[in-house]
């Protein structure tokens, strides 16, 4: 049976609309029909979803995936885990993050060079469970830059956490072997990070001639580049080289942000608040004190990012979550937590937060017409929760408030037969709701 109507269900559409009260039938891989009031579609021979009031929204979308992170507490604790388990490893990550409410997820770097590719084509032709993927390269950097971590007893090169490139020649060398495994996406990494000795967040260590040269072998391939671009300088240079996917920008400008806000229709900001507080306040027990990652420069980088990603927020540039999980002070699965920092550092509502995980989460996937919110003819990827989001963003974290996950039309976590509810069958016009609270 290809039906499924959910019913009695509050419909919170992705939009920025307020919630209503209705009934959704999905037909195939398909939402074929929205409706308003509690009987207004007719069941005919579909299966039956009593939601009894809980909410109806779409499936969210995490913007900044690392699936081959394996809550190591090192760059090199990722890197040196084995091909053979770090394959396996991405493929029960990927699972987890669709039974966790995120139906589409998009790579923002792997820690070998097909690990994306190879999970996104697994998940695509049915071999494993997963959201909708667009797959990564490994990040490209220069010596001395972020994911230069090269081990020189591992026996490949490849093995190393990036790829290091000299000069415009040596990177288009690098992206023509990136594109030739099939990535969607090209990271590089242009600026530094707090915790590279002599590379801080503030530093952009890549030359325009490196980034020209992989933006122009990307443009012939109609894929994208996407960036690690935490200093005012790397964010600029990006947009200078048409690059709109920018993750983290902590660190802006007044002329970074005109530049940004002059195409806020074509560029995406993924900051990553997480990893920022996380290395602050929940890491001493690997080995990272508060005053560690102050004296790295972290807390003034979280003072920066505050205040840059506000301002981006009131010029209507779109903000999306994505929070650099997968460190051990940092781990999978608790990504709807971004929700909740937007709100309470950035001055979102919990509207505008949900509106960033669904219709402009569908945006950055490429697939703005078809999901990120719930509408006739879209794609079936939908969560049922059992509560109001919008008075609690913190139930989207909450396993046992995450009722139902469908993507593509199908049941990736189908919904209780017991406890709550008493069950569901299919049923013809006329007979009971399948789904009932219990008495």
């Amino acid at each position: 049976m290809n039906d499924v109507l959910f019913t009695n269900v509050r419909i919170l559409d992705g939009t920025g609309a307020l919630p209503y009260a209705g009934s959704v039938r999905v037909q195939g891989n398909r939402i074929q029909q929205v409706g308003r009031g509690n009987s207004s579609i007719p069941p005919g021979a579909a299966m039956v979803i009593d939601g009894a009031g809980a909410t109806l929204m779409p499936g969210m979308v995490e913007a900044h995936t690392h699936f081959s992170w394996n809550d190591a507490a090192t760059l090199a604790g990722i890197q040196t885990m084995p091909l053979e388990e770090h394959v396996l490893w991405c493929a029960k990550v990927a699972k987890k993050y669709l039974e966790a409410g995120f139906t589409s997820c998009l790579g923002a770097a792997c820690a070998k060079p097909r690990l994306d590719v190879v999970i996104r084509n697994a998940i695509n032709s049915g071999q494993i469970p997963g959201p909708r993927y667009l797959a990564a390269s490994q990040e490209i950097t220069v010596p001395g830059g972020l994911g230069d971590e090269t081990l020189p007893h591992l026996p490949f090169p490849e093995f190393s956490f990036g790829v290091n490139v000299n000069g415009a020649e040596d990177m288009r060398k690098v992206v023509r072997m990136f594109l030739k495994y099939g990535v969607d996406s090209i990271k590089l990494n242009l600026s530094g990070d707090n915790f590279v000795p002599g590379a801080d967040s503030h530093t952009t260590w890549m030359t325009d001639a490196e980034v020209a040269a992989a933006a122009e072998e990307v443009r012939m391939r109609n894929k994208r580049i996407i960036v690690h671009a935490r200093s005012a300088a790397s964010v600029k240079q990006a947009l200078r080289h048409g690059i709109h996917l920018i993750y983290h920008a902590s660190f802006t400008d007044t002329e970074a942000l005109d530049m940004l806000e002059a195409v806020k229709d074509k560029v995406f900001v993924a900051p990553g608040m997480a990893i920022l507080w996380a290395v602050l306040h929940e890491a001493e027990a690997f080995g990272i004190t508060n005053a560690m990652a102050r004296q790295w420069g972290y807390q003034e980088e979280w003072e920066a990012a505050l205040e840059s990603l506000s301002a981006m927020h009131r010029r209507g540039i779109r903000v999306l979550p994505g929070g650099d999980y997968g460190f051990a002070f940092n781990p999978h699965y608790q990504n709807a937590r971004d929700l909740e920092f937007f709100v309470k550092y950035l001055g979102f509502t919990p509207m505008e937060a949900i509106r960033s995980t669904t219709m402009l989460g569908g945006q950055v996937m490429l697939r703005g017409h078809e999901v990120g919110t719930v509408q006739e003819g879209w794609l079936a990827d939908l969560l049922l929760v059992d509560g109001d989001p919008l008075s609690n963003l913190a139930m989207l974290r909450d396993p046992k408030r995450i009722l139902a996950v469908m993507k593509d039309g199908v049941f990736a976590k189908s919904p209780p037969t017991g406890g709550a509810f008493r069950g569901m069958q299919p049923v013809s016009a006329g007979a009971p709701r399948a789904w009932e609270r219990a008495a």
